[in-house]
């Protein structure tokens, strides 16, 4: 009989499966479902009721707080990318080799930022992302 590990460290070479955490929805089907099944001769206690409509409250504040977060953090990102323009930078290259250039365009795909450098023989290194760069002059 196989036996599947839980919580294990993903093997070198394989990527980890997504982590699915409880959700908005997820929380309303067990409330409900507990309702449904409470014994009516024990109905559920007002306090533990009160206790869980708080908890399903700053479930979902966090939730807002992390999409504001997300957002600001993307227009943070996009405000250092336009910081570069017109800086010379060093490109460091998959094989090792640093290419040097100045940043002359910027465009944002997927929510990343990559630029276009202009080498000093006239030459475009294109979306290129910002992971890439090892120095700015």
């Amino acid at each position: 009989m196989a036996i599947e590990s839980i919580g294990s460290a993903p093997l070198p070479g394989k990527t980890a499966a997504p982590v699915s955490s409880l959700g908005l929805e997820d929380f309303l089907k067990i409330l409900l479902t507990q309702l449904n099944y409470q014994d009516p001769l024990k109905p559920l206690d007002n306090q533990q009721f009160i206790a869980q409509l708080a908890q399903f409250t700053t479930l979902e504040q966090t939730r807002q707080s992390n999409e504001r977060l997300d957002t600001l953090l993307s227009i943070q990102s996009s405000s250092q990318a336009i910081g570069l323009l017109n800086r010379t930078v060093d490109i460091a290259a998959a094989d090792g080799s640093v290419a040097t250039g100045q940043v002359s365009a910027l465009g944002f795909r997927d929510s990343q930022a990559l630029i276009t450098v202009k080498r000093e023989d006239g030459s475009l290194l294109t979306a290129v992302p910002l992971s890439q760069i090892s120095n700015i002059r």
